[in-house]
């Protein structure tokens, strides 16, 4: 919660830097930061059909800070989302758990829809996860183990602001695994006791969105795909969101979110410890609060 709190802080204060300049951020700056709190509670007295008491509640921060100049396209993107919940008198443990960071800079290569673009993006888990997060048993994850850092160079096709497809031929995945016990037992695809995998091979970025696709409803999807090029290429990482928020005023939204993530390096762990080989990771949540979007 500390990791979260001081990137909220250091994110405040970037933006709040971008202003002091009124002139250059309304002439080359688009700036986009949605922060949104979605909370849920059960309680129960006297409940004839029983049940537990309940409460959880997730913090998502979203900012999307757009550079414009020129030739010269700067997209950057942190996103980030950390949930807990507490179910009678069960432990706490967290539903939600990411940090997302990316950036991609690109010079228009003529027409002003491709750019030859370069792109970094970062991934990773703040706090602990666990096989069973109840008794907090059977690590799973942790921050840093995984993270992802990937580097690629490419070209970018952007007709608008709604859409991009981003597709690189030269790409690196550093896989990075710093916890010594996951590390030993060769987590995500680590060799055992190391602490980084480095991948090299293609790869494709889809981003779209549509706010209004119906009245108050808007959606948005982000597509990635990597493939080794050294070591089964047909084995093709995905990494899927998709997300749809349903605006009910300026300062209430419904959102309801999916991810679908396929790595062959990620192996699935059976409820007792067994280990088994990869598969289909899918993550939905809905939820109702605060969700209010600023933008320069």
């Amino acid at each position: 919660m500390k990791k979260l709190i001081l990137l909220l802080v250091m994110t405040a204060g970037v933006f709040k830097l971008s202003a002091q300049n009124p002139a250059d951020t309304v002439k080359y700056w688009t700036n986009q930061i949605t922060p949104a709190l979605n909370f849920n509670q059960v309680s129960l007295t006297n409940w004839s059909a029983g049940g537990d008491n309940s409460v959880s509640g997730t913090i998502y921060f979203k900012g999307v800070f757009k550079y414009k100049k020129n030739k010269t396209a700067w997209d950057n993107l942190i996103d980030v989302g950390y949930g807990m919940t507490k179910q009678g008198d069960q432990n706490l443990y967290k539903t939600e758990d990411k940090l997302n960071l990316a950036s991609m800079i690109g010079v228009e290569a003529g027409g002003g829809k491709w750019y030859y673009t370069g792109m970094v993006d970062f991934k990773t888990t703040m706090a602990v996860g666990y096989n069973d997060p109840v008794n907090k048993t059977g690590k799973l994850s942790e921050f840093m183990s995984p993270g992802y850092l990937n580097f690629s160079i490419g070209m970018n096709y952007k007709p608008n602001d709604n859409f991009s497809l981003y597709l690189s031929p030269l790409s690196t995945k550093m896989t990075i695994v710093l916890d010594d016990s996951l590390s030993n037992a060769g987590a995500f695809g680590v060799d055992p006791g190391d602490k980084l995998r480095a991948e090299y091979g293609a790869k494709l970025e889809l981003l779209a969105k549509k706010d209004d696709v119906i009245k108050n409803v808007g959606v948005s999807t982000r597509l990635g795909l990597f493939s080794n090029l050294t070591n089964n290429p047909q084995n093709v990482d995905v990494n899927w969101d998709f997300n749809m928020k349903f605006k009910v005023n300026d300062w209430l939204a419904a959102t309801f979110t999916l991810n679908m993530i396929f790595d062959d390096d990620i192996k699935y762990v059976e409820p007792d410890g067994t280990v088994s080989g990869a598969r289909v990771q899918l993550k939905q949540i809905f939820g109702f609060g605060l969700n209010y979007t600023f933008h320069n």
